[in-house]
């Protein structure tokens, strides 16, 4: 009786199965064909990647490298408790001020200030290091119509673990709202 039930489990994974309905080409015939480049550069790139296969669907366009500019003076707390404030100004990828604390409930705040970084970059994004942890950066980006401030490996900036919570600040560009 076992028999015939490991047999029909048999059979139902194999009806399950899929095949290649095309063999693949030998490669042989692969290599004995010259590439033309022109056939190279017209057609379309084959993604292996199924995500990237259905991005490639939704004629995404690439957000314009452009100077950063924006102001926000804000505070925020959100569902879980974390407060932040942002005192934040950049003109033409310049930054001139930037002060957040961001408090995370039950974990210590952070707190950065423009008088412990330098700008090293402008452009494609604004990026400040810190003048004593060389490790420790903020980067600020636009994306859309919204602004991004990440920090990277900022860990004394803040008390106890609270860096290993720590989110990016996210400002709406036109009114400056954060959260």
């Amino acid at each position: 009786m076992w028999r015939r039930w490991a047999f029909l489990l048999v059979l139902c994974a194999t009806g399950c199965a899929e095949f290649d309905k095309k063999p693949p080409e030998p490669a042989a015939e692969i290599a004995a064909e010259p590439a033309k480049p022109e056939a190279l550069a017209t057609t379309e790139p084959k993604f292996k990647n199924s995500t990237l296969k259905y991005l490639n669907n939704r004629k995404l366009k690439p957000q314009p490298t452009r100077p950063l500019n924006v102001r926000s003076k804000c505070s925020h707390r959100d569902a879980v408790g974390t407060a932040t404030r942002l005192d934040l100004l950049v003109k033409e990828a310049e930054v001139k001020t930037f002060t957040a604390q961001v408090a995370i409930k039950g974990y210590g705040t952070c707190n950065f200030k423009l008088g412990d970084f330098e700008q090293a970059e402008k452009m494609p994004q604004a990026l400040l290091r810190h003048k004593q942890e060389p490790g420790c950066l903020v980067r600020m980006w636009e994306q859309g119509d919204k602004v991004t401030i990440a920090f990277n490996s900022c860990p004394k900036s803040c008390e106890r673990d609270a860096f290993s919570y720590l989110w990016p600040i996210m400002v709406e560009a036109k009114s400056g709202r954060c959260f």
